[in-house]
């Protein structure tokens, strides 16, 4: 085979491979679009993956010491914020504002 002919040979089975590759999980997937499983998940999964966050962020967080109020105080604001306003990017916003502005300006102890 001449480097022409295996270069055509090489570059075509590479582009049906990554088409394989990327098609097969639409086509093994499709089964359970319509399953109560997806169904589930959709609805508990966000909420259950902010609160792996939300834990995993404050995991070690020294809680005595004075410092840990920066992160308490924006996640505070976070929360407060979606309660009141329900909107997903203000109170990231505000959060991610609230917690910029104080490590900045707030000196550690």
């Amino acid at each position: 085979m001449s480097e022409t002919h295996f270069a055509i040979a090489a570059v075509l089975a590479t582009a049906a491979v990554t088409w394989g590759l990327r098609a097969l999980p639409f086509v093994a997937l499709s089964t359970l679009r319509t399953g109560d499983t997806v169904d589930y998940l959709s609805t508990r999964m966000p909420a259950g993956v902010m609160i792996i966050l939300v834990v995993y962020s404050l995991s070690d967080l020294p809680l005595p010491q004075p410092q840990s109020l920066v992160p308490l105080t924006a996640l505070a604001t976070t929360v407060g914020l979606h309660l009141w306003r329900g909107n997903a990017l203000l109170s990231i916003l505000g959060g991610t504002t609230v917690h910029v502005v104080l490590s900045s300006t707030v000196p550690a102890f």
